[in-house]
């Protein structure tokens, strides 16, 4: 019982639900491995009341907790205060308020001076600090955040573009798609169709290989973006090369011209390295030339404001270079990065770390190019980036940050309905004590670096603001446990960080939810995630995320009666059969798509090629007649209702038209932001990424191509007759 409840004490749950009225029990040794994680000994009974006396007498007994939260009109729980405790609040910019006592804390707009004994209420919002002292003269501080009760909403109902970065090459990228063709993509868009955003895949730092590893969910660092996405030709410091410099920066270009032939015209999948060592080696002549005085000026103010954590980036990419990628292996002097053994290795590298913090700001103005033509072309949102649920265990956000995440974790999914052996994804979590502590400073510092050049924000696995699955070391997936996290401090951070951005917030809340998450997120302003495929009523549970469908029962056999066209008088496969919600029936507060980055485009599952893909690569869950016969029936249950609503038109089949159709379904439902997957606007039949596979697919190394699998620059993908067809849907009178 002890354990058990220091277990709850620390946010850990000590059982989950893989389905609704099954209870699985965490066990000892899991739980006992996720304290350690948080610094709690919990290995015999004698630790375990230690650890209860030590938290009575530590947080159990403090004024204050580390952080306090309060928004406009909803003050902050202080009742645990004793009788008498005087309050006083410092504000983020420096005034500092009459003492009063007792509670009635509010946040608002305004913060006028309180009269002597009274509560300052109207604090502005931002981060403060809310100071205590008790009548038995003990003191306490905590960080006190005010937050607006909402993110900021989208202005108005708009639709545009969801694309991998990589996949967009046009004749002028240098193998993969990069920030000049983004902004390409986005004044284009924004003019010729009427777009209001382009929502992109994570452009946060890689770890650097070779080999690189090519998922953008896997970062070493996501404060900063990865500058693998630099236009080398877009840099001002190109037009001064010279002489030697100048052959060496054309030759590479060639080589450059060779890697996009070689993708475009062969066929081979994007070699990330190969375009990474050639723009790397152009960046390092680039830095030999003289920055003008106003570049000089605005490259300081860059400096100036990322600051140490910038510092430390730059430091880890120097140290990788010499060291290898892992810092775990690096030698144990230079394992922290505050250690002397770090401070002297700076010292002598001073060249090297200038080099990657330069690197970081040409990365930064590119990325503010790119919105600033999305804007300029009318864009009401423009660029919508990508916030990956975790970073890499040997990155540079994980050594600069050390204390922040829980060493020896791993985020993922427990087992469930759908996936009976859960889910590891690598990732070690944020600790939610240590983000308390800090008052949430290493999670505002992220917000705000990638809101920096952002409309909206997508949060990938946006759940894991209430809760994640903690996987030890060494266990399966099913062996974690749920820990808690303070989902009021972490969206009241969210929301001030997008209100002062300016910026609209998307949660990916597809796969396992919570009881109540989506309508704290809806009450707080987050838009959901809702795809077309999974919008059925599930009577109470809807498909996880990993699976994308309802689950086949394999010990019943699946009818071999063939679907028709219409969907009539067909005999459903086990397990199938929820009925498809009506576009009315929908959410209005979600982005609306067709499909994602991984999930099969739409011609594909139009076509079966999406099951026979799987079926070659040995994913199929079932058996391969059983799996062919449930998407057919799938398919024609969509094809009936879409013909009774006269979205498509009676006569021959038409995947192009099915696809038109399949969006017009999408612009009948309330949805504030309907998103087009670019690769299904030309008929894409390849997923860029396909779950459950490494080396026998190439994940996140695709470009986007057309109907017979050849690529298709951004030139050509902009003069589609299919793009043009399908985005004529996108009328005024639709939206």
């Amino acid at each position: 019982m002890g354990r058990a409840r220091l277990a709850r004490l620390y946010g850990i749950a000590t059982s989950y639900e893989p389905a609704p009225g099954r209870t699985v029990p965490i066990g000892t040794e899991t739980v006992v491995a996720v304290l350690a994680a948080l610094g709690v000994d919990a290995s015999t009974p004698g630790a375990v009341r230690t650890a209860l006396d030590a938290y009575r007498e530590g947080p159990g007994r403090a004024l204050l907790p580390r952080t306090v939260v309060a928004r406009p009109d909803r003050p902050p729980d202080l009742t645990r205060l004793p009788a008498g405790t005087v309050l006083r609040v410092e504000t983020e910019d420096g005034w500092t308020g009459e003492e009063w006592t007792g509670g009635g804390l509010t946040g608002g707009r305004a913060a006028p001076d309180p009269e002597p004994g009274t509560a300052p209420a109207g604090l502005p919002l931002g981060i403060h600090t809310l100071h205590a002292r008790a009548p038995d003269g003990r003191t306490a501080r905590a960080r006190l955040i005010v937050a607006p009760d909402r993110v900021p909403a989208p202005s108005g109902r708009t639709h545009g573009f969801l694309v991998q970065l990589y996949s967009l090459l046009s004749r002028h990228s240098w193998g993969m798609g990069d920030l000049g063709d983004l902004a390409d993509l986005a004044a284009w868009s924004g003019r010729s169709l009427g777009t209001g955003f382009v929502q992109l895949n994570p452009l946060h730092a890689a770890v650097p290989g070779p080999p690189t590893d090519p998922s953008p969910y896997r970062p070493s660092s996501r404060r900063f973006p990865d500058p693998v996405h630099l236009r080398i030709e877009r840099i001002p410091e190109y037009a001064g090369l010279a002489g030697a410099a100048r052959a060496r920066a054309d030759e590479l270009a060639g080589r450059a011209r060779a890697l996009r032939a070689a993708v475009l015209d062969r066929g081979a999948p994007i070699d990330r390295d190969a375009v990474w060592a050639l723009k790397k080696e152009a960046l390092e002549l680039l830095a030999a030339v003289p920055l003008t005085p106003g570049r000089r000026a605005a490259y300081g103010d860059y400096l100036a404001e990322q600051g140490q954590a910038l510092d430390d980036h730059a430091t880890w990419c120097a140290l990788a270079e010499r060291h290898g990628p892992d810092w775990r292996r690096w030698p144990a002097a230079l394992r922290d990065p505050g250690s002397s053994g770090t401070a002297r290795l700076r010292a002598r590298l001073p060249d090297r770390i200038d080099f990657h913090r330069r690197l970081a700001w040409l990365t930064d103005q590119q990325l503010a190019a790119a919105q600033r033509a999305a804007r300029d072309a009318g864009m009401a949102i423009g660029l919508v980036h990508d916030l990956a649920v975790g970073v890499h265990p040997a990155g540079a956000d994980t050594w600069a940050q050390q204390d922040a995440y829980a060493a020896g974790m791993s985020i993922g999914a427990p087992p469930d309905a759908f996936n009976s052996r859960g889910q590891d994804w690598g990732l070690p979590p944020w600790r939610p004590d240590a983000l308390a502590a800090a008052g949430y400073a290493p999670y505002r510092a992220l917000l705000r670096a990638v809101l920096r050049h952002a409309g909206a924000l997508r949060i990938d696995h946006v759940m894991g603001l209430f809760r994640l699955w903690w996987v030890p070391e060494g266990r399966p997936p099913t062996e974690g446990a749920y820990v808690r996290y303070d989902a009021e401090a972490m969206l009241s951070v969210l929301a001030l960080e997008a209100h002062r951005a300016g910026a609209a917030v998307i949660g990916e809340d597809l796969g396992t939810v919570a009881p109540g998450v989506r309508g704290t997120l809806a009450e707080r302003g987050v838009l959901g995630t809702s795809v077309l495929w999974f919008e059925r009523d599930y009577g109470g549970g809807a498909p996880d995320a990993g699976d994308r469908s309802p689950a086949c029962d394999a010990e019943s056999p699946a009818s071999d009666t063939e679907p028709s066209a219409s969907g009539a008088e067909v005999v459903a496969p086990s397990g199938v059969g929820a009925r498809i919600l009506a576009p009315e029936e929908w959410r209005g507060g979600c982005l609306a798509t067709v499909t994602t980055h991984d999930l099969p485009p739409t011609a594909a599952r139009l076509t079966g090629e999406d099951v026979a893909l799987r079926e070659r690569l040995g994913l199929l869950a079932g058996p391969p007649a059983r799996e062919r016969y449930r998407a057919r029936y799938e398919l024609a249950e969509w094809l009936g209702e879409l013909t009774r609503r006269g979205l498509l038109p009676e006569g021959p089949y038409d995947e192009a038209a099915a696809v038109r159709a399949v969006h017009r379904f999408l612009l009948r439902t309330p949805a504030r932001m309907v998103g087009v997957w670019l690769p299904d606007a030309v008929g894409d039949r390849r997923p860029q990424n396909l779950p459950g596979t490494w080396e026998e697919y190439p994940n996140w190394r695709l470009p986007i191509a057309g109907p017979d699998g050849r690529p298709l620059t951004l030139e050509e993908l902009t003069a589609s007759p299919r793009l043009h067809a399908l985005m004529r849907e996108f009328s005024a009178e639709n939206l």
